[in-house]
């Protein structure tokens, strides 16, 4: 009988999921991911793909019952942590085993010169104290407004899509690009653009951690905004490792 996957994706990690489940299982697991639908263009995995949110807890609870399924790995990027919260909940409600993939921190290595905080604000603060004056600014669009009463500093703002209501910025350039990034690019715009501070958020991973071993090149300072806690569960860093979960599981 065929089983029924629910991949919370929208990750290289969940397209990568997606493809490693079906090379493995084939037909007797149907994967489906969910996309939370934020970029208009987003990459599409293999297998079944629905677009949106479900509408909270409660919203997921009865996707997961209407639709019989049997299994869900929660492989979303770590700073969504509303959706991985929900996703702790409707599982544990409907009865369905639930995987967090997440990916393997970053650590950091001689020479990087990193300053950890909890939060937008926080980074808001110590970029204000830093004595930077060129800031390049990789947080997302949606947690832009703490830095909006640093008037004194000029921000190179690198987003996948142009946002939808103006960037909160006085001095400002925005760039549009969809990552991985080489270090040899992220080392090259960093120079071109005169940078003397990286903020980014400790989202782990290969895809985006050129611009860190750019910054420890030229000797930057990084402010490293800390993930959010995550809901607890079982937790594996590899597609290896889900795949031998959803063995046991399915």
């Amino acid at each position: 009988m065929t089983k029924r996957l629910l991949i919370l994706g929208g990750t290289h990690e969940a397209a990568a999921l997606a493809e490693a489940v079906t090379a493995r299982f084939g037909a007797a697991v149907e994967v489906i991911s969910s996309l939370a639908g934020r970029t208009s263009a987003p990459h599409r995995p293999v297998g079944a793909v629905r677009v949106g949110g479900f509408g909270g807890v409660a919203g997921l609870e009865t996707f997961l019952r209407a639709e019989r399924i049997d299994a869900l790995i929660d492989a979303t990027h770590p700073f969504a942590a509303t959706i991985s919260r929900h996703a702790a909940d409707a599982s544990a409600r409907a009865g369905v085993p639930r995987l967090v993939l997440a990916r393997p921190p970053w650590l950091p290595e001689p020479g990087d010169r990193w300053a950890c905080v909890a939060d937008n604000e926080a980074a808001a603060g110590a970029a204000k104290d830093s004595g930077a004056r060129r800031v390049f600014l990789t947080i997302g669009g949606r947690g832009l407004a703490p830095f909006a009463t640093l008037t004194d500093l000029w921000f190179l703002v690198r987003l996948i899509e142009r946002p939808s209501e103006p960037i909160p910025l006085a001095h400002l350039r925005l760039i549009l690009a969809r990552g991985p990034f080489s270090v040899a690019a992220e080392r090259d715009l960093m120079v071109e653009e005169r940078i003397d501070l990286l903020i980014t958020r400790a989202s782990g991973g290969a895809a985006t951690e050129a611009k860190l071993i750019a910054a420890r090149e030229l000797l930057l300072p990084v402010i490293l905004i800390d993930r959010p806690p995550g809901p607890g569960g079982e937790v594996v860093t590899t597609i290896d490792e889900a795949l031998v979960w959803l063995a046991v599981r399915l």
